[in-house]
């Protein structure tokens, strides 16, 4: 694709505009596709549409899937939640949004019509008895009526819900390739009338805004042009849409070529390195969908179409392989869930597409539900044996640290064998990636099977979380990182606010990184502030971090800790922190200036069974230049 390299260096946009996706922005015409290239996709693709999976007319294959023991439930699944009616979507449940910004509860009801078409596409399909037939028929009548397929959360202006314009989010692109897939599995078991129903709502709501976005007959809608999830996202749904409805191979030719042209985006908001800056649960959702779209396309070309075989993305599928810390731990770094790791199945199938060593963790068969309709018949009707991606030679991760450079990440690890299990992620980068916390300096420590020292991800999503008010939030600004605050003052947000890189040094025993983060504070009179990691992997494992401060004239600083489990002050300099399966020591040393420790429970809404606990280390006086050091030690629980 000849986008890639324009592309391959473009900066993330910052982050408000990133989750202002449902916003249609005035923009020339996007593409005009040359009619040579779709012509090209189209001699590629077969006469009529091809979906997901296998349709249900394939007894062989569908037969094979009822005999895995992942899918002995769904009949039975289905049996009970067709007793029930579809949950009622009333207008006032839509509105709750727009009225106190709580998104869970009209998203729950939302999650349960997209189950019920999951659930009962797949059960008729294993069975093959038409008495599921009903309960989808009715599901989907209840979807068609819908106002709009836009999550209300996306929908801040209610334009699509009043009729207005028809915008495609999150939902409405995965809820064109949930119908198009059940009609492409069900065929002419669905009655007429609902096969027509599907295509009308589908081409309406989703495909033909589409193309008048790319043939610039509307303003685009700016996850068009987006380097985060969304772009990957949306396209999928729109694209995996398009091929599993649209009779004429010209149409679906179209969709192809327009996502060949704007996944570009999607990709370039990796770092070169294939650093995630929306952490590992939205690769999981991202790329997850970049996987799925481009296999899709992929099975539908006869393989002439590869998405996965662009050099740009080599490096963000590896990411899966790299990001561990210890343990089963990934990074919590921006919007993570804590306990978030790759999905098994996006690691088994790049493994397999780069011809790469698959985990021992990583050995569960492709066959098995995967949420959505769409992937759950994709993965489970993969070809076999997968065909490889062409790329250059891949370098062997290194055991005891991963370095994304252009990321600023650093992930240390203790050598193969050690007694110490002790790790460290230290974090650089800058305050305006994608799902952004204001963050610049901060780090966590891995002590066994626990992050004793944590980030603390994300918060549960409302209307604050992404607004100009997002930094109000405790665990989304700097003072719910362990970070410094200087002056009294946080961290400030913006791409102006970042760690400059000033010394790396790599060994065997140890990893040092030093950053400059005197830009993430709008302080005038900070002349300097330069944070040292030192992360020890000999039997004496340790993590120092070293801040060295000076000021122009006297002013305060403090330094902070963020952790879920409990501490306790075991001497005047010396602290100890328990989880459940860990625990460290930390020794302050301040200079021998005089410092105070204050804890705060951070009352935030939160995905975690505890609320994260901040330690505030703060000098008792100002200062025109001070060092503080914390050395973090694994430690036995008491």
């Amino acid at each position: 694709m000849r986008y890639f390299a324009l592309l391959r260096r473009a900066k993330t946009s910052c982050l408000v505009r990133a989750f202002l996706c449902s916003v249609a922005f005035t923009a020339p015409a996007a593409t005009n596709l040359e009619p040579a290239q779709v012509e090209a996709v189209a001699k590629s693709l077969p006469a009529k549409p091809m979906g997901s999976g296998q349709p249900i007319t394939n007894r062989d294959a569908w037969e094979k899937l009822a005999q895995a023991p992942a899918f002995a439930s769904v009949i039975t699944s289905a049996q009970t939640m067709a007793k029930d009616p579809v949950p009622a979507l009333p207008d006032e449940l839509y509105l709750d949004y727009s009225k106190t910004g709580n998104r869970d509860r009209c998203q729950k009801v939302l999650s349960a019509r997209g189950n019920r078409l999951v659930t009962f596409t797949l059960a008729e399909g294993l069975e093959n008895r038409g008495r599921f037939l009903g309960p989808l028929t009715e599901t989907i009548e209840a979807i068609c009526r819908e106002r709009t397929w836009v999550y209300p959360a996306h929908d801040g202006k209610l334009n699509n819900f009043y009729g207005r314009t028809v915008e495609m989010d999150l939902r409405a692109t995965a809820m064109g390739w949930e119908l198009a897939t059940l009609d492409y599995v069900l065929g002419d078991k669905l009655a007429p009338s609902t096969r027509s129903l599907i295509r009308d709502n589908v081409r309406r709501r989703v495909l033909r805004p589409f193309r008048d976005m790319v043939e610039g007959r509307r303003s685009e809608i700016n996850w068009l042009r987006i380097r985060n999830n969304w772009n990957a996202v949306c396209l999928a749904g729109v694209t995996g849409a398009a091929l599993a409805l649209e009779d004429s191979p010209q149409d679906r030719a179209f969709f192809v070529a327009a996502t060949e042209h704007y996944i570009a985006y999607f990709l370039s908001g990796f770092t070169p390195d294939g650093y995630c800056s929306e952490g590992v649960g939205y690769w999981n959702y991202g790329f997850g969908h970049f996987l799925m779209l481009g296999e899709t396309i992929r099975q539908a070309t006869g393989g002439r179409v590869d998405l996965l075989a662009e050099p740009a993305a080599l490096q963000p599928a590896l990411f899966c392989r790299r990001s561990e810390i210890l343990n089963g731990i990934y990074p919590t770094i921006s919007d993570v869930s804590p306990g978030s790791r790759p999905d098994a199945q996006f690691v088994r199938f790049i493994c397999e597409r780069f011809a790469l060593p698959k985990p021992a963790a990583e050995h569960a068969d492709f066959v098995k539900p995967a949420g959505s309709l769409a992937a759950t018949l994709l993965f489970s009707f993969l070809p076999s044996p997968l065909p490889p991606a062409p790329h250059p030679p891949i370098a062997a991760d290194s055991r005891l640290r991963t370095w994304f450079k252009e990321g600023g990440v650093l992930l240390c690890r203790p050598a193969p064998g050690s007694a110490a299990q002790f790790a460290a992620a230290l974090k650089g980068g800058n305050n305006a990636e994608n799902h952004n916390h204001n963050d610049v300096g901060s780090f966590s420590a891995v002590s066994g099977k626990s992050m004793v020292i944590c980030d603390p991800g994300a918060e549960v999503y409302t209307a604050r979380t992404f607004s100009a008010h997002r930094y109000d939030s405790k665990v989304l600004s700097s003072y719910g990182h362990a970070v410094p605050v200087i002056a009294g003052e946080l961290q400030r947000a913006g791409a102006e606010a970042r760690a400059v890189v000033l010394h790396t040094d790599f060994r065997d025993d140890e990893d040092t990184l030093v950053l400059d983060i005197r830009s993430a504070y709008k302080v005038p009179e900070l002349k300097k502030l330069e944070r040292t990691f030192v992360f020890h992997r000999s039997e004496a494992a340790a993590l120092t971090v070293r801040d060295e401060v000076e000021f122009s004239e006297p002013r305060s600083f403090a330094s902070t800790l963020v952790t879920w489990g409990n501490w306790k002050k075991i001497s005047e300099n010396e602290l100890l922190i328990t989880d459940e399966q860990g625990a460290a020591r930390v020794a302050i040393d301040t200079g021998g200036r005089g410092f105070k420790l204050d804890s705060e429970t951070l009352n935030e809404d939160v995905h975690t069974p505890k609320k994260p606990v901040r330690l505030l280390i703060a000098l008792e006086a100002p200062v025109e230049k001070a060092v503080v050091t914390l050395r973090i030690t694994p430690a036995t629980r008491k």
